[in-house]
């Protein structure tokens, strides 16, 4: 790969915590005559940091960018990943200073991300790791029913329903009990969180084939985007999701595996 022109940055919103890695980045850009680009959200985030050598500030990203790099943690590489959806551009989370140099380089490797495309209303978004409908603090039980290409699987009462990609099995999915999926797995998967039966399993769905949620709970319930509140479902109100293949593309360290993640963040499956 070869090396990108412009480099965007993202940052949580705890800038303090990312000044110093930032000026980092824009010292080696200079070095290696690149230039690091901010939008205005990012800009106002980091006052001190001003247009000049190695630094852009715009009102988008621009087509130009070959890499964007996330300073954070989750929430904000998967704002990366959503604001450089269907672009091919790379978003790259940084973990040490060699990640930088790595990243301005193009030597990286690229995994292709799936996604979670979501309806409602005649509004379209995707969520990268997981949708989540959940019953609103202080409400009644959500009454959930749910269909596979217009054929009604169940109907559940419930806490929420969790809809996962692969990438975002490990997380709310799991908690709640369903299946981890692999890197490279089509399809997603629909699970219960705190189910009123104990018949209510979770369901692995095929990748060409949508999903309905009707909500038959007596009030709205929520839905967040990884991890982020993002519309409300009325009483009788449905959306309906389906499987994007190819959404974003993450940027790892060359040798980087799933199953070298897993058992970094899990530890070993089984032990003897």
């Amino acid at each position: 790969m070869s090396a990108p022109r412009a480099v965007a940055v993202l940052s949580h919103a705890r800038p303090g915590e990312t000044d110093d890695a930032l000026r980092h980045l824009i010292a080696l850009a200079q070095r290696h005559d690149m230039v690091v680009r901010l939008d205005r959200d990012e800009a106002d985030k980091h006052p001190s940091i001003a247009p000049g050598p190695g630094v852009e500030i715009t009102e988008r990203y621009g087509d130009d960018v070959d890499v964007a790099i996330a300073l954070g943690g989750d929430g904000t590489i998967l704002r990366a990943l959503r604001e450089f959806a269907g672009t091919s551009i790379p978003v790259d989370r940084d973990e040490a200073p060699v990640a930088f140099e790595r990243a301005l380089t193009g030597d990286f490797e690229t995994l292709t991300l799936p996604a979670i495309a979501l309806q409602h209303e005649g509004e379209a978004r995707i969520a990268v790791n997981d949708v989540a409908i959940t019953r609103r603090v202080g409400e009644r039980v959500a009454d959930l029913a749910y269909a596979v290409s217009g054929e009604e699987v169940g109907s559940v009462r419930c806490d929420g329903l969790v809809v996962a990609t692969p990438a975002g099995s490990t997380g709310y999915n799991l908690a709640n009990g369903g299946p981890v999926m692999a890197w490279g797995v089509e399809g997603f998967v629909v699970s219960f969180i705190a189910p009123h039966s104990l018949t209510a399993r979770a369901l692995v769905v095929a990748p060409g084939d949508l999903l309905t949620v009707h909500n038959r709970s007596e009030g709205a319930v929520d839905v967040a985007f990884d991890g982020r509140p993002a519309l409300e479902i009325p009483s009788g109100g449905t959306i309906t999701a389906g499987f994007v293949r190819e959404a974003t593309d993450l940027a790892l360290l060359p040798g980087s595996s799933f199953y070298r993640r897993l058992r970094e963040k899990f530890g070993r499956l089984a032990s003897s």
